[in-house]
């Protein structure tokens, strides 16, 4: 979390700086902007994609309740922010 707020901040405020008074290394921080993403980050990534979608579609009157009850009838079986099928 602390990277990602410093990648967008990038242009803002000096790396080192951000990293200093967040606490984090300098290499740290570069070693994690050319990381692969994790399987988790992307499946996370398509099923925001999804609730997003669904909000839409229902002309953003769905909330969480009718979108999960959604993607339950699809037979996606969402928990939180987790998917399990």
């Amino acid at each position: 979390m602390k990277f990602a707020f410093i990648a967008k901040h990038r242009s803002i405020w000096p790396v080192a700086w951000q990293c200093e008074a967040l606490g984090v290394s300098r290499s740290g921080f570069h070693a994690w902007l050319i990381r692969c993403r994790s399987t988790r980050a992307l499946i996370d990534e398509a099923l925001l994609a999804r609730i997003r979608a669904s909000f839409a579609s229902s002309a953003r009157t769905y909330g969480a309740g009718a979108s999960g009850a959604t993607f339950w009838r699809k037979g996606s079986h969402v928990v939180c922010t987790r998917s399990s099928g």
